[in-house]
């Protein structure tokens, strides 16, 4: 049935929707089945951005006889089509979106429910991605939104509240395996060098490494390590579960442990598999604490190569909604997941108030920004480029095997992504700025491989400059 006549108005134009302000506006693309329509017959490809559409909000695939004038008034339109480029845009109605019954605050569920839910198995649908959305300042305002961000670490750390800087980041390596007092001596040496150290996203109360039995020794292990140093350290720990109140008792102990150092602590959420609905529990119950959004499994709908679903972009818009301090955002092609230089428009996106994405532009209003987290393959020989790529360093790194897999240990290999940063921000010549930066120059030997591929020659530049175990390595 084609239902263009109801669910479409391409007589509607962005400026008018965007001025309105009574739209949430969607931009997907969208391949019709051939077995059903022509997808190149701009009739065609309407009549299936019109069912879209409709089994996107108030329809069905035939008329139901319950359809009333008020019905029809809160319906989903399409309002542009390219079927060449297979480009779709839909406006949905804010009043469709559910709220919540205590404080008639948004849900992100509700969103995903409606834009990303029974339109992903239509039969007449070959496929159909989210790739940008808008969201209408009235209803903006009532997203949580982070309630504390990347100044709130640097103010721990003694910086300036403005442009503080990189944060020297690890992730306890091997992600997996390590019982209690491994895991706390790990942290203790790279805090020798670094900053911040999380959980990765599978570590939490493992029958091997307990978390009552972990936790105080890694708070032990800050404290030395502060008193070592002279510096403040930060932790992020995972708190995800699949059971809010498990949520609630995980963050509860950790910061019974940490005690005076509570504001040391991140909470990490494994916000893709866990839901709107852990990062909201963990946003909201604890909102003193940065809320750390691990985005494991995206891949599974946001890759490059999965036609349905949503991109990366979208979930890192949608995580500063939700409220996360912090995302991980890939490596933007420096580092060893899926990414390309252009995607430094997902960290525009989530740290500026006024920015464009792929289709539309956003204004935040004010809302706190959420982080950039750099992570995935990074060590200090990638640290240049990407920052010469994306413009600035004012976010998070965490490089496990760029810190322990130094050749040095975890604080020289903390040191040299530092020295890295330092070196971008000087617009020095690496090769150069390794002679006369220890820590930097032994990355090159620790790393060869990316070492010949992004300086090459460097064997013979560095020969005097490397250390002890040159002639084992040059050979």
């Amino acid at each position: 049935m084609d239902q263009s006549g109801r669910y479409a108005n391409l007589n509607l134009t962005e400026k008018q929707l965007i001025a309105g302000g009574n739209h949430v506006l969607v931009y997907y693309k969208m391949k019709p089945s051939p077995a059903h329509y022509n997808p190149l017959s701009k009739s065609d490809y309407l009549a299936a951005a019109a069912h879209f559409a409709a089994e996107s909000s108030t329809g069905t695939n035939v008329s139901v006889s319950t359809t009333d004038d008020f019905t029809k008034s809160v319906d989903a339109l399409v309002y542009y089509i390219n079927p060449e480029k297979e480009d779709m845009r839909i406006a949905y109605p804010i009043e469709l979106f559910d709220r919540n019954i205590k404080d008639g605050r948004a849900m992100i569920v509700s969103f995903l429910t409606l834009a990303i839910g029974n339109n992903q198995g239509m039969g007449d649908i070959a496929h159909a991605k989210m790739h940008d959305f808008y969201i209408p300042p009235k209803y903006l305002q009532l997203f949580d939104g982070p309630s504390v961000d990347i100044s709130d670490m640097w103010r721990v750390l003694g910086r300036p509240q403005k442009n503080g800087g990189f944060i020297v980041g690890t992730i306890i390596k091997p992600k997996l395996g390590l019982q209690p007092k491994p895991f706390a001596d790990a942290a203790y040496d790279f805090w020798l060098g670094g900053d911040f150290i999380k959980n990765d996203e599978p570590q939490g109360n493992q029958v091997f490494a307990p978390m009552k039995k972990t936790i105080p020794l890694v708070v032990d292990a800050m404290r030395r390590a502060q008193d070592k140093t002279g510096e403040a350290k930060l932790f992020s720990a995972n708190i995800t579960a699949d059971d809010p109140f498990e949520i609630i008792a995980r963050g509860e102990y950790i910061l019974e442990e940490f005690g005076e150092f509570a504001n040391h602590v991140a909470f990490l959420i494994d916000g893709y598999v866990g839901g709107p609905t852990a990062i909201t529990t963990a946003r909201r119950y604890f909102p003193n604490q940065y809320l750390h959004y691990h985005r494991a499994g995206h891949g599974a709908v946001t890759s490059p190569s999965a036609k349905r679903g949503y991109t990366a972009f979208v979930l890192a818009k949608m995580s500063r909604l939700q409220g996360a301090s912090g995302i991980h955002v890939g490596t933007m092609s420096y580092g060893k997941m899926e990414g390309e230089k252009g995607d430094t428009n997902i960290a525009y996106m989530i740290e500026r108030d006024s920015v464009d994405g792929p289709v539309y532009h956003q204004e935040w209003l004010g809302m706190k920004p959420t982080t950039p987290i750099i992570s995935g393959g990074m060590n200090a020989l990638r640290i240049p480029g990407f920052f010469e790529n994306l413009g600035h360093s004012n976010l998070i790194m965490t490089a496990g095997g760029g810190s322990y897999g130094h050749v040095d240990g975890a604080a020289e290999g903390a040191k040299s992504l530092r020295q890295a940063e330092q070196c971008w921000r000087e617009g020095a010549d690496p090769i150069e700025y390794a002679k006369e930066h220890r820590q930097f120059a032994r990355a090159f030997i620790s790393f060869p491989g990316d070492a010949d591929k992004i300086y090459p020659g460097w064997r013979e530049k560095l020969q005097n400059h490397i250390g002890e175990k040159k002639a084992a390595v040059l050979v």
